[in-house]
This record gives structure tokens, sequence and C-alpha cells, in this order.
């Protein structure tokens, strides 16, 4: 049995952008989005890069 986590709504996100086999992630700082961003990060196989605003 796969061990549960209690993850906030933008942890989760970005967790199932992973689990969906998201690669790549752009976005720009100061938006809704930002923690979404600040998450993916956490996953390797994910290239994630801040882009200028």
């Amino acid at each position: 049995m796969a061990e549960k986590v209690i993850m906030l709504g933008n942890e989760a996100i970005a967790r199932g952008a992973y689990e969906a086999g998201v690669k790549v992630s752009a976005a720009y700082p100061g938006t809704p989005s930002t923690e979404i961003s600040e998450n993916i990060v956490k996953y390797d196989e994910i290239y994630a890069e801040w882009s200028p605003n």
C-alpha cells in the first residue's frame, strides 16, 4: 500500500503534473501559479524555468 501524504493544493498540482508525465514547466514570478512552480522544481524529471515578465 502506498504511503499517504497530506499536501497543500499547489503542491498536489505539482505532484499531479509529475505523475501525468509533464517534462517542462515555465512560469513567471508573481502569478497565482508561482507556488506550483516552486513545488515542480522538486522533481528532477521535470525541466523547470522562470521566464522574465
